[in-house]
């Protein structure tokens, strides 16, 4: 085995298997009427995908403006969080790229016409 070979082979060992698999894929469930999970853990500084899903008939949104605001997007999902939310009509799906920001607790919640009242609320906690 050559120098380079065995290098690189010591590289890969020592970055663990979540280096090799990528950012962590978390599923934000939107439904009448709430976020599942409610609580949404992240590291902060590690890469995630967030893919949310409305599986509801009618439109929700995930807003949390000062998360959004704080965390890196990628360059090709900004746009979709441009105004600190995620607007998905009934069935959609949408996938936002981050890494996370500074540790914290971001609130977050629907903001349609009472569906936070109705209990669409929820956190992403940043340890």
């Amino acid at each position: 085995m050559s120098r380079f070979a065995l290098a690189a082979l010591l590289l890969f060992a020592s970055a663990g298997p979540a280096a090799a698999q990528g950012p962590a894929r978390i599923e934000i469930d939107l439904s009448n009427f709430k976020f599942t999970p409610s609580t949404i853990t992240l590291h902060h500084g590690q890469s995630y995908v967030l893919h949310f899903v409305n599986k509801a008939s009618g439109g929700h949104d995930f807003v949390s403006k000062s998360f959004f605001k704080a965390a890196t997007i990628a360059a090709g999902d900004r746009a979709a969080v441009a105004k600190g939310e995620i607007e998905l009509d009934g069935g959609e799906t949408a996938d936002v790229r981050l890494t996370a920001p500074a540790p914290g607790t971001y609130e977050a919640h629907c903001s349609h016409f009472m569906h936070s009242t109705f209990g669409m609320t929820g956190s992403i906690v940043v340890d």
